[in-house]
């Protein structure tokens, strides 16, 4: 079996930034396991596949050990493909998905995801949380996954959480955020019990973190950076029930899988 598969680097205006995930096209879905299977070998923090529908297309992510429910930068991934390298001709693409319907709007060279809202709640920090970071956070939130934050930019620029700690959480990921100086808020991201110590971009979690700042900020368009290693700006726009979460991508490599079962 071949499988033609892309690799796109999402929310990068250069190869080698941004967070890249590995893209296949399907004319039908393959057994779970064989996707499972192929985005360990992938070894990227997401690998998504995606099937054409009536309206568009069904979309699933998978990282190197699970499947999840919800993924940004694949979700814009996935939109490059099919706008720039399928040439799909509509103005936007719908995805139907775990968590509902997905549109991506090209807009010149950004492209423009809308998302489902997810405010966080304020909750008290597990011991875990706390031992996992030497600063103290003045707040620490959740929904799809822990939200710190933290009183300067400082804290999350230097952190070197104990991911140990991280592991023994019960929710997806732990994403630290702060006020910054150049961008309205900074934020990085951790997953290890998904096999993905730091996150470059988390295009997900935005869906939390928008409607947090929002309110903290008290606006409504909001200019992001996730500040992990390679780094990726992100504009936002809360819309209550919705969060548009833009940003560019470009082509890496593209190529073909072999599959022998």
């Amino acid at each position: 079996m071949k499988l033609n598969i892309y690799q796109i680097d999402a929310f990068a205006n250069f190869s080698f930034e941004g967070n890249p995930a590995a893209i296949c096209p399907l004319q039908e879905w393959l057994p779970d396991s064989l996707m499972q299977s192929i985005a360990e070998e992938n070894n990227l923090s997401e690998t998504a596949f995606f099937v054409p529908t009536k309206k568009g297309f069904h979309i699933r992510w998978f990282t190197p050990l699970h499947e999840v429910e919800l993924c940004g930068h694949a979700t814009l991934a996935s939109a490059y493909v099919i706008f720039n390298i399928l040439e799909y001709k509509e103005a936007e693409i719908e995805f139907d998905s775990q968590s509902g319907p997905l549109k991506v709007r090209k807009n010149n060279d950004w492209l423009e995801m809308d998302f489902p809202s997810q405010s966080p709640i304020v909750c008290e920090p597990p011991q875990a949380l706390l031992n996992a970071f030497e600063d103290r956070p003045v707040e620490t939130l959740k929904f799809m996954d822990y939200i710190v934050v933290f009183e300067n930019e400082s804290s999350v620029i230097n952190a070197l959480p104990d991911l140990k700690s991280l592991e023994e959480l019960d929710l997806r990921a732990v994403i630290i955020t702060s006020k910054a100086s150049e961008y309205d808020f900074v934020t990085r991201c951790f997953a290890p019990k998904y096999g993905i110590n730091e996150d470059p971009v988390t295009g997900s979690s935005f869906t939390q973190l928008v409607p947090y700042w929002s309110g903290k900020l008290n606006k409504n368009i909001l200019s992001a950076k996730q500040i992990s290693k390679r780094g990726g700006e992100v504009k936002c726009v809360y819309a209550g029930e919705r969060v548009k979460i833009s940003g560019k991508a470009v082509q890496y490599m593209q190529g073909v899988i072999e599959v022998n079962i």
